[in-house]
């Protein structure tokens, strides 16, 4: 074991992160209004009394955004992780199909799966973890029998006060960080380097954002508003819910 120099940590963040927010950018770039109309709930914006096109635009955006830049900087953090792991146990992202980090310590072979915070799934996606780590450890003992294989579920932020899962154990937040780091303060230590230039990105990014809410809002009005300015309700539900999608009906002409 090799403790962590937190200037490494550093240095990697501030030569890393910039892909993080490029990629936040991005996917502003890529996004279409009719793609968040049809994956959005319509019925949940007339409730709320939603009025105006800005405020719809915006409200659907958001709520994109927000999905989104949870699971970039989820497997950005992943990458965090492997790299401190590697400096300090000499760990490697692993090459077995939905497990991240592979290492060894004391003699245990550690097979990890990375994710950003504890309530990361549905029941039904969490057996299916329980049988890829399963699968992961009959495939290691393939070629070494008496290795001892032990599986976890490393969380990057918040708790779970029951580790142990059966199959596996699940270590969120300060755990985590410890485990992969044997740092015990490192969890806390991490936030200073990752605000590296976030002024700077992010006012990139919210030029990106306000262009892209403008150009939105001039289309809403054009496609989903009458000539008075009222939202035309029907047409929206229909885009969203209808058995036959109306785009499609207009992609063959």
């Amino acid at each position: 074991m090799t403790p962590i120099n937190l200037q490494d940590v550093t240095q990697y963040v501030e030569q890393n992160i910039g892909t993080f927010h490029l990629k936040r950018i991005q996917c502003l770039d890529e996004l279409k209004l009719i793609k968040v109309l049809k994956r959005k709930n319509p019925y949940l914006f007339k409730a709320k009394y939603l009025m105006t096109a800005d405020e719809i635009v915006r409200s659907l955006v958001d709520a994109h955004i927000s999905s989104n830049e949870e699971t970039i900087f989820g497997d950005w953090l992943e990458g965090l992780a492997i790299f401190i792991n590697e400096k300090v146990y000499g760990g490697r992202k692993s090459g077995i199909p939905n497990i991240d980090l592979e290492f060894d310590n004391d003699g245990i072979r550690y097979i990890v799966t990375i994710k950003s915070g504890p309530n990361w799934g549905n029941s039904s996606q969490i057996k299916k973890l329980a049988l890829d780590f399963i699968t992961a450890k009959k495939t290691l003992r393939t070629s070494n029998s008496k290795l001892h294989v032990i599986a976890v579920n490393g969380c990057c932020y918040g708790r779970d006060n029951n580790s142990d899962k059966g199959d596996y154990f699940k270590y969120c937040g300060q755990k985590f960080w410890e485990f992969i780091s044997g740092d015990s303060h490192l969890y806390t230590e991490l936030i200073e380097p990752l605000g590296h230039q976030a002024k700077e990105r992010n006012e990139d990014f919210l030029k990106s954002y306000s262009q892209m809410i403008n150009k939105f809002v001039k289309e809403f009005i054009n496609e989903y508003c009458d000539e008075a300015g009222a939202i035309k309700w029907d047409k929206i539900v229909e885009i969203n819910s209808a058995i036959v999608d109306p785009t499609s009906r207009l992609k063959k002409f």
